[in-house]
């Protein structure tokens, strides 16, 4: 069994949800179920796409969210089986595939406009 053959039926093992389409800029939640113990419960996790990375079975994207004043950045992996669902919040209207200067800004500099339909 090749490599690649070896990957796709690793890929075909990953149930694939559908989950609607954004990128940078774009604020959404992410809806993430976490296990403590025995019990499961689901963490929402808000902010703004930061990038979106790699394809296929490995890709991810990073979210970026502002909590007590500190910056929190998450990576999240798109086929994880943890990850419920995801609601797209804004759509944002960035130039660019990675915003990372977003982290240097604060307060309102780190607006981001919303695109307009």
């Amino acid at each position: 069994m090749g490599k690649t053959e070896l990957m796709q039926y690793v890929e075909d093992l990953v149930e694939r949800k559908d989950f609607p389409e954004f990128k940078a800029g774009d604020t959404i939640t992410v809806h993430y179920k976490i296990k403590e113990g025995n019990k499961e419960r689901i963490q929402n996790f808000q902010g703004v796409v930061l990038q979106r990375s790699g394809s296929g079975s490995t890709e991810t994207f990073t979210v970026r969210k502002i909590t007590n004043g500190v910056g929190v950045e998450r990576i999240f992996p798109i086929r994880s089986p943890f990850i419920e669902q995801i609601d797209v919040n804004k759509r944002g209207a960035v130039r660019r595939a990675r915003i990372f200067y977003l982290r240097d800004l604060t307060g309102k500099k780190a607006r981001i406009k919303e695109k307009r339909h």
